[in-house]
């Protein structure tokens, strides 16, 4: 996961407000996002190299998303897969601080990672090469490879674009529009993150167009209602581009359990897609 935009305790409406692109590379294999047979209250994409995710929800409320610190010469070969950084937290009970103390101990053993974890009464950041654990604001933020909210040209767009789109009601298309946004950033507003000024130049788009393998994988557009409501939606792009399918889900959280939006209380969750409106 490599931008995601969010608003915090920023709408009348919602508690969380999640807009977020996946880079990777292409040969990588990974399922998209549905709920886990081994963990049946999690919804999420999944890595199926490493068994691990860069974003997910539970039934209860919970959400994590993860990106990569880039700086190459930092990385280090051998070291556990970051993913499981988001699905131990999905799959656990620990409350947000508790959870990541107990990553803060182990941190350094990881590649370098920015890491959002949060409930319904909470939400906290983490870096492993940024300081402390930070709890988070109210108000609209950005994460790309780097720390929350660093002023990289695609987070600041995103951001404010984000922002445009409060004054009504979640809008999950207008949420992958914000993310389908493929324009690079001037050669003057790049950061330094110590590859190539041409390499600099392809990542700084929102949405990134592979070339050799790697790109845009992903977008995802979630929120959580403060009634209680969820919609998840994923749409996936091929190699060349195009999208190659998208997956939503409404959910509404009753009692501490979810149900499908259009069945009634007592229905179990849906463990299949719903249609997209």
């Amino acid at each position: 996961m490599c931008l995601i935009v969010l608003a915090w305790r920023t709408h009348p409406g919602y508690r969380l407000i999640v807009a977020a692109n996946r880079d990777e590379y292409f040969g990588r294999p990974a399922a998209p996002a549905g709920f886990w047979d081994d963990h049946a209250n999690v919804l999420a994409g999944r890595d199926l190299e490493a068994g691990g995710t860069w974003l997910g929800i539970t039934l209860d409320g919970r959400f994590a998303a993860l990106t990569n610190y880039r700086n190459p010469a930092d990385k280090k070969t051998g070291a556990p897969s970051r993913g499981s950084l988001v699905s131990d937290f999905l799959t656990g009970k620990m409350a947000p601080l508790e959870y990541l103390q107990g990553v803060e101990q182990r941190a350094m053993s990881y590649n370098g990672f920015s890491l959002l974890v949060g409930d319904a009464a909470s939400l906290f950041f983490f870096s492993n090469r940024g300081g402390p654990i930070t709890r988070v604001e109210p108000g609209i933020h950005g994460l790309s490879n780097h720390l929350l909210d660093t002023p990289w040209p695609k987070i600041e767009k995103a951001k404010a674009r984000l922002a445009e789109q409060l004054g009504g009601p979640f809008d999950f298309q207008a949420a992958f529009r914000l993310l389908d946004d493929t324009q690079r950033a001037s050669s003057g507003e790049l950061p330094s993150t110590g590859v190539s000024l041409e390499v600099e130049e392809r990542l700084s788009a929102i949405r990134i167009l592979a070339v050799g393998g790697y790109g845009t994988r992903c977008s995802t557009a979630l929120c959580f209602s403060e009634d209680g409501r969820i919609e998840f939606h994923e749409r996936s792009y091929t190699e060349e581009g195009g999208v190659s399918g998208t997956v939503s889900y409404r959910l509404t959280l009753a009692r501490g359990k979810a149900r499908a939006s259009s069945r009634r209380a007592e229905s179990p969750p849906p463990k299949t897609p719903l249609p997209a409106r």
